[in-house]
Formats: C-alpha cells, sequence, structure tokens
C-alpha cells in the first residue's frame, strides 16, 4: 500500500446491512468520508493524512457494496434511506456525533440526503463534484432516457441488471482505467469529440474511453488497488445504486424540493460534466443549501476532483472545517 496511507487503521462496524469497513487516521472532532463511483475508501487517501493533520479523526468507508463492506443480494438493498442508515451505524459505533459527512459523486448525493434525513447527527455538509439537488420532477427514468437523445445515457445503460456488468467484468483494470481517464481532464475526450457518458444504440461504454494513457493522477499501484477490489467483489453492488433512484423519488416523496440547512461547502470541477448537467442545481444553491458557506469551481479540474487537485481540495476542506460552530 503507498506509503501515503501506510498509517491508516482499518475498522469494520455493524451497519443494517451488515457491516461497513472504514480506514480512519487521526483524533478530534468526526469527518465521515464517502465514495462515489466506481471507487472505494482509497479515493480518500490524499485527505485522511490532511485532515488528521488539521485536528480531525477522517473515517473512509466502503460504502455498502463496495470493498469489504457487506453486499446485499437483493438490489433495493442499495435505496438511498439504506445508505443513510449505514452511515448512521459508522458515526454512532465511532462515537461521532454529530459529525460532519463529506461526499464525493455518488458519495455527495448521499451526504447531502444524510444531511437532510438526519440533521441531529450530520452537523454539516461537503459536496464535491455532484451538487445538491432536491428531490422533485419527474420520475428518474424518464428523465435520463430523454438525456441520451438517439443514443443512451450512461444511468439507462446500467439499469438492467447484469448488461453493465458484462461489460466490465471481464476486463475490470481495463475498463477502470478507460472510466477514470474519460472524466479527468488530462486524458478526457478533446472538445468535439463523441461522448463518453453516452452509449451507441447496441454498442458498449467503454468504446469511447480513451486508451493507452493514465490521467496523472492515478498511478499503476493506484489503478492496481482498485482493480483488485473490484476483481474481488464483482461491480454489482456499485451499479444496484444507479438500480434505485426511482425507489429512492418515491421513498422521498415527503421532502419534495427541500433545502439542507446545515452549513456546507461545494467543490467541482470546471470540465466536470456533473457541473455542466446540474448549473442550475449550482445556481440555486442560495435557496436548496442555505447555510452554504462556500462554492468552488476548480478551474482545469475534471471529474475526480479531490484526486485530481488533492492539495487544493485539502486546503478548502480544512478552511471550511475551522470555521465551522463547534
Amino acid at each position: 500500500m503507498p506509503e501515503h496511507v501506510a498509517q491508516v487503521t482499518h475498522r469494520v462496524v455493524p451497519s443494517p446491512g451488515g457491516r461497513i469497513h472504514l480506514v480512519e487516521q487521526g483524533a478530534g472532532p468526526l469527518v465521515l468520508l464517502l465514495h462515489g463511483f466506481p471507487e472505494s475508501w482509497y479515493s480518500w487517501r490524499r485527505q485522511l493524512p490532511a485532515l488528521a493533520a488539521a485536528g480531525y479523526r477522517a473515517a473512509a468507508i466502503d460504502v455498502r457494496g463496495y470493498g469489504r463492506s457487506s453486499k446485499p443480494a437483493a438490489a433495493d438493498a442499495y435505496r438511498m434511506l439504506d445508505l443513510v442508515e449505514d452511515n448512521v451505524a459508522v458515526v454512532r459505533a465511532l462515537g461521532g456525533e454529530p459529525a460532519v459527512v463529506v461526499g464525493h459523486d455518488w458519495g455527495s448525493v448521499v451526504a447531502a440526503n444524510s444531511a437532510l434525513l438526519r440533521p441531529e447527527v450530520f452537523r454539516a455538509v461537503g459536496l464535491l463534484s455532484v451538487p445538491y439537488v432536491p428531490r422533485g420532477g419527474p420520475r428518474p427514468s424518464d428523465v435520463f432516457a430523454r438525456m441520451g437523445g438517439d443514443e443512451e445515457f450512461y444511468i439507462s445503460y446500467f439499469q438492467e441488471p447484469g448488461r453493465a456488468e458484462a461489460e466490465i467484468e471481464p476486463d475490470v483494470r481495463g475498463w477502470l482505467a478507460g472510466f477514470y481517464a474519460a472524466l479527468s481532464a488530462d486524458t478526457m475526450p478533446a472538445p468535439g469529440a463523441p461522448v463518453p457518458y453516452l452509449v451507441s444504440r447496441g454498442g458498449l461504454l467503454r468504446d469511447r474511453f480513451p486508451v493507452g494513457r493514465l490521467p496523472a493522477w492515478l498511478s499503476e499501484r493506484d489503478l492496481d488497488f482498485y482493480a483488485a477490489e473490484f476483481e474481488r467483489t464483482g461491480l454489482t453492488g456499485a451499479l444496484d445504486r444507479y438500480r434505485n433512484m426511482d425507489r429512492d423519488w418515491e421513498d422521498l416523496a415527503a421532502f419534495d424540493g427541500a433545502s439542507i440547512a446545515q452549513p456546507a461547502i461545494y467543490i467541482g470541477g470546471g470540465l466536470d460534466a456533473s457541473t455542466a448537467w446540474l448549473a442550475d442545481a449550482v445556481a440555486a444553491f442560495p435557496v436548496t443549501l442555505p447555510g452554504l458557506v462556500s462554492s468552488h469551481l476548480l478551474t482545469g479540474c475534471g471529474h475526480w476532483v479531490q484526486q485530481e487537485r488533492p492539495a487544493e481540495v485539502n486546503r478548502l476542506l480544512v478552511d471550511w472545517l475551522a470555521a465551522l460552530p463547534s
């Protein structure tokens, strides 16, 4: 394991789904770190020591379905309500209530909903890449079906059980390398090239991935770590998160349009497609995140913000945390 994560402590704690594996470093107020797709606790490897050095107890989990955490067989075991309760269980197992929760990609969505649904447990929320979008509007599957036009949006492509797995699992390492490169600032397709998050009819998602070059933030050793995790676990648990978006829409009907009151920070990448798709959500922050302390768009940064720009993200997070009410 790389030297900068050698001093961390691994732990497994009980959760409603069975168990959650986490990696922690430091002592002080708890900061819970939630990764996105397709990653693991390891995506926070450069934040753990920085937060620990700043006086915090940083705990990065393997989200349900990933790594050493439980992987329930039922597809509907990956709904948002379940993931929020996993986070509550981790905070209480660590004795860290109330905690700060910070997430990236899907982890950002889970972090936002954790703050929304359990404000007594989560006193502040950090959102990386994906901004907070309150529940509302049409059924998600209907929205995504329209986003691809004549092609298929990747979230729609992920819906059918087994379909994406059949593409990914014969060559997990190669697929991950292409997926990471497709959304990284220094390796993503040039402007005007076919976008890598749409699938041509009858094609594969990987057909448009860059080949033969890793982004600067991802070493061969880092890629080996990610690939080994998914070669061991498979991708179904990770993909089942996408397969619960309509269930989430139904489960959260009582929170339609709800704002999140806790102190918040948003950090996005200027070249991340998520910030373009969801620009209206960022513009709505004064209403949806009335406790927003600061919002940052990192020029020339892609989707993997805390890995592409670790020093900048660490500084922003530490400064934000230091300013929070105790």
